[in-house]
């Protein structure tokens, strides 16, 4: 083998290596009372009965990413369907973001200075409780995020939806609740405070960056918890949440 073939194939290995050691897993969990299919963009769906997980490995330098849990599901042996909550195109193997209420995961990997930015986000509204932090190779730098509050349940009357609980942008579409004139051009609402106050670390409204994006070092592993410890949401198993075989 020449040198320039040999200096190649180093630089190959070297890279390989470097995104292997950088890409993440994340483990999607199910801990509700009731079947969620889980949904990830990039990564798809997948049926998650109670205390069922999804092992989903992401690639470095992936961003703009999303996990969340649809709801109330029925899908053919084809998985052809369609979901209450959280729906998106693809049927079970979802394309796409979901279509609101529903809580999101949201996460940007190895972006400024090898940093992972992650968040949980109600800017979509809300449909099951989640918790999403490290697992491992964060050290002590990064933290869990839960929010697991009976959202659905004290949803104020506009803002309800079957299944979930909207954002107010979702309901009005108007700039003060959807900050689509830019930066600076809303602020916290008596809605936003709403979620805000069951939901300190999450995203309330586009422009609640302060409180609710975190960070771990790149090369972090992950978890999704739906229905953590501590929720207060388990409806009962709902009579179209099934999927035939």
């Amino acid at each position: 083998m020449g040198c320039s073939a040999k200096l190649f194939t180093s630089s190959l290995l070297f890279g390989l290596l470097f995104i292997s050691a950088n890409a993440a897993t994340f483990e999607i969990r199910n801990n509700c009372q009731y079947t969620v299919w889980a949904a990830a963009s990039p990564g798809g769906g997948r049926r998650l009965d109670n205390g069922q997980t999804w092992p989903l490995d992401v690639p470095a330098g992936t961003s703009m990413a999303r996990i969340w849990g649809r709801t109330n599901c029925n899908f053919d042996s084809s998985g052809s369907g369609s979901c209450q909550t959280g729906d998106c195109t693809g049927g079970l193997e979802c394309q796409g973001w979901g279509v609101p209420p529903n809580t999101l995961a949201e996460y940007a990997l190895n972006q400024f200075d090898n940093l992972d930015f992650y968040d949980i986000s109600l800017v979509d509204g809300f449909n099951i409780p989640m918790e999403f932090g490290p697992t491992s190779g964060g050290g002590g730098s990064c933290q869990a995020l839960v929010c697991a509050a009976d959202i659905n349940g004290e949803c104020p009357e506009e803002l309800r939806a079957p299944g979930g609980c909207n954002n107010p942008c979702t309901v009005f579409q108007i700039n003060k609740y959807c900050c689509t004139d830019g930066p600076g051009s809303c602020g916290p609402t008596n809605y936003s405070r709403f979620f805000k106050e069951r939901c300190p670390t999450a995203y309330s409204y586009p422009q609640d960056d302060n409180t609710s994006t975190f960070t771990c070092p790149g090369g972090t592993n992950y978890e999704v918890v739906f229905c953590p410890l501590g929720s207060r949401h388990f409806p009962l198993e709902m009579p179209g949440n099934q999927r035939a075989e």
